[in-house]
């Protein structure tokens, strides 16, 4: 019995590691090796070394592109947190028999396509959408607002779609919450915002770190909500590397590109195991 269960744990972590050697590891290797050479019309790569897509990152106008991406994922993230956070607080607080209803309803929109529901958002907020005709039978406006293909409908798109994963950490963090040091916090006079901001806030803190990288590491890359809601308008990073292989292709550049999202989502997830460590850390005792 326990030859076969060695067996079948050495057959379970070989499947393991060749699903990562061949759907990760050598696709990003594949990437990283086309970043170095040089583009050819024909023949798509030339097998030439040049640095010449890594020199092209540095371009004012993919500079621009990288700015806009941060500054609307990180928007999307900031509006997460704050809409996740009192949801997951709530969830949190709620009856054990109630929590995993509330957490199925979380989990539900991922049986969905996210390419058909940000479809669905698109006739949502289109300008006969149902928004719009709300807003107008209610006599809130006189006109329909413009909505889609701005940054505030690609915001919204993302806020949509990922809001899940702010709320799935945040829940996780606080239920972890021990309700005693709010008591003591409590009889030793602290008011409600003291309790807030130096029990709730720095416990949750591993929580809203790994929502935030969650949330904003795959809003750089959804290129097609970006398509879908913000037309040729707006584009993130996502939708530079997409032109770039399949409309310009340019396979070398567009692979660079994909290297520097890789080393951006890196040293941010540095920053979080660097973070969760200091938060972690116990005070020396002198």
């Amino acid at each position: 019995m326990k030859i076969t269960t060695h067996k079948f744990q050495n057959i379970t972590v070989a499947i393991i590691f060749g699903w990562l050697i061949f759907f990760v590891l050598v696709p990003n290797v594949l990437v990283l090796g086309t970043s170095f050479l040089t583009r050819d019309t024909s023949n798509l790569i030339d097998f030439t070394f040049s640095l010449d897509s890594y020199k092209r990152l540095f371009d004012p106008l993919y500079a621009q592109v990288m700015w806009n991406s941060l500054y609307m994922s990180g928007l999307a993230t900031i509006i997460c947190l704050l809409i996740g956070y009192p949801f997951a607080f709530m969830i949190a607080k709620l009856p054990s028999k109630y929590r995993p209803i509330l957490l199925f309803m979380v989990i539900l929109p991922f049986w969905t396509n996210s390419l058909i529901r940000i479809y669905g958002m698109k006739i949502f907020l289109g300008v006969r959408g149902v928004l719009n005709n709300t807003l107008m039978s209610l006599g809130i406006i006189d006109s329909p607002i413009r909505i889609i293909n701005t940054e505030i409908a690609v915001i919204i798109g993302l806020v949509y779609i990922l809001l899940p994963f702010m709320i799935l950490p945040l829940y996780s963090a606080i239920e972890k919450l021990d309700g005693r040091l709010l008591e003591a916090a409590k009889d030793l006079g602290a008011g409600t915002v003291q309790r807030f901001v130096r029990i709730i806030l720095p416990l949750t803190m591993p929580g809203i770190i790994a929502g935030c990288l969650l949330v904003l590491l795959p809003a750089m890359g959804m290129f097609y909500v970006a398509d879908l809601l913000g037309g040729a308008k707006v584009l993130l990073v996502g939708n530079v590397i997409k032109s770039e292989f399949l409309v310009s292709r340019n396979w070398p550049f567009g692979s660079a590109i994909s290297i520097g999202l890789t080393i951006l989502m890196a040293l941010l997830l540095y920053i979080y195991y660097r973070a969760g460590k200091l938060l972690n850390k116990k005070p020396e005792l002198e």
